[in-house]
């Protein structure tokens, strides 16, 4: 497919992807379908426009360190053809195929573990630093949540990156501005945001987390040797009206008669 039509077509395969997000969280009745929402586009633009995924022995590596996202990244992993979509159907059950938090055992593209916070963007820093030793063009992306930026593991590894010249490294910090308490801002601020990574000496860029082509361009412009940081503005339960900007769906069900709404609400 060219990039042209590539481009064209991404805010079909986000819907495709929320949409099965919708159908995941209704048939596990588990939380998080609002966090899973708010990084689709972001997951959509990395592995559908940024990740060289075409020899799976030498691709990129994506990493969904928000681990309660998982719901996201199962749902782009079948969409990209990584995953059998089959697998979607067992997700958080008893006896099932996926887990409600990352297990990297569980199907192939899980490339971590993850669900305590802070512990994927690391893991994604040591596969990096590894790639830089063995002279390996390979590249790690990690995706964060905003609240996940308020452990302290972040900011060790954020001073650690650029201290080992890790250019081949970017983070994208889903900045959604809702965690599982309420606003970061009245919880534990971090603003400036994009400030902070740049003074950790970081390429630091803000952008809408909902468009494509701004996050595919920050994801690709040149770093000058650094790391790279996407400060990616988005919405919780992007997608679903009644679902956005809700701190409710963190946690509330998705019911059947739910389901349909959203389903059809869909944007």
């Amino acid at each position: 497919m060219n990039n042209k039509k590539m481009d064209q077509d991404m805010p079909d395969i986000a819907k495709r992807i929320r949409r099965n997000i919708i159908e995941l969280a209704h048939v596990s009745q588990g939380p998080h379908v609002g966090t899973a929402l708010s990084c689709a586009d972001i997951l959509a633009t990395l592995y559908f426009q940024v990740m060289d995924l075409d020899d799976w022995d030498k691709r990129d590596i994506g990493i969904l360190s928000k681990g309660h996202g998982a719901m996201s990244l199962y749902a782009t992993l079948a969409e990209r053809g990584i995953i059998d979509k089959e697998l979607l159907k067992g997700y958080c059950l008893n006896d099932g195929t996926l887990p409600a938090h990352l297990d990297r055992f569980a199907a192939k593209g899980i490339e971590v573990s993850a669900g305590s916070l802070g512990h994927g963007f690391c893991m994604g820093l040591g596969m990096a630093y590894g790639f830089k030793k063995a002279g390996s063009d390979r590249r790690v992306f990690a995706v964060v949540g905003d609240g996940e930026c308020q452990e302290g593991s972040i900011w060790e590894g954020a001073l650690f990156a650029p201290t080992m010249g890790l250019d081949n490294f970017s983070v994208v910090v889903d900045c959604n501005n809702l965690q599982g308490y309420g606003r970061p801002e009245d919880l534990c601020s971090f603003e400036p945001f994009v400030d902070k990574w740049k003074a950790f000496g970081w390429h630091a860029i803000e952008v809408d987390g909902h468009d494509h082509a701004a996050l595919k361009h920050a994801l690709t412009e040149p770093t000058g040797g650094k790391p790279r940081a996407v400060i990616a503005r988005t919405t919780k339960g992007k997608g679903v009206p009644f679902m956005e900007d809700e701190l409710v769906w963190h946690y509330y069900l998705v019911t059947e008669e739910i389901r349909i709404k959203a389903l059809e609400a869909q944007q």
